[in-house]
């Protein structure tokens, strides 16, 4: 008995190389899915509306903005949130607009925006800077939600009927016509933007 107990004493200490990978690729495994679900979890989290509203440059200023806004409440309530523009659903696009957003804390952290009256003075680039990056994605977030082949035109108002078909037929995309559609339009815009 003692010699079976030593020989199973001696196995634990000194495994084959079977084993020993078998065992690495089980650790690797279940390492990998639980870094896999922690990230997917820690993604997830910084697309709420708790998340991006939890700065008050944020909470105090665009997020009061969005509320009163046809996106925040509808006779349909469905509610566009933060993410909903901002973040892409597929996850390609969506990390590296995380990557691009997390250069947005610099602007945090330098106390650029802390402020109602610095908020104000940058308001305008910011505001482009958005534009222009919906613009170049063909503002792929609107289209989650809205496309030229769902509208019905007949039930759009016929000034809205008119712009939707020339803006399909001249390529146009969501940005360019529906500037300050969840935020108040900044002041110094070119007229073309207005």
């Amino acid at each position: 008995m003692a010699g079976k107990i030593a020989g199973l004493w001696a196995a634990l200490r000194k495994p084959s190389t079977k084993y020993s990978l078998l065992g690495l690729l089980t650790v690797g495994f279940f390492s990998g899915v639980f870094f896999w679900g922690g990230f997917n979890t820690a993604m997830e989290a910084t697309n709420t509306m708790e998340f991006c509203i939890s700065c008050h440059e944020m909470r105090d200023n665009v997020y009061q903005e969005y509320k009163k806004t046809i996106h925040y409440s509808n006779r349909t309530g469905v509610r566009a949130t933060c993410s909903d523009c901002h973040v892409p659903k597929e996850w390609g696009h969506k990390m590296v607009r995380k990557i691009q957003a997390s250069a947005e804390l610099w602007g945090k952290l330098m106390g650029t925006i802390d402020t109602k009256e610095k908020f104000e003075a940058n308001r305008l680039r910011l505001a482009e800077h958005e534009w222009a990056r919906m613009k170049a994605v063909d503002s792929r977030e609107c289209r989650n939600c809205h496309s030229f082949e769902g509208m019905d035109t007949e039930k759009q108002k016929l000034r809205g009927a008119k712009m939707h078909k020339i803006a399909q037929d001249e390529k146009k995309t969501c940005i360019d016509c529906h500037k300050g559609i969840s935020h108040n339009k900044p002041k110094g815009m070119k007229e073309d933007d207005e």
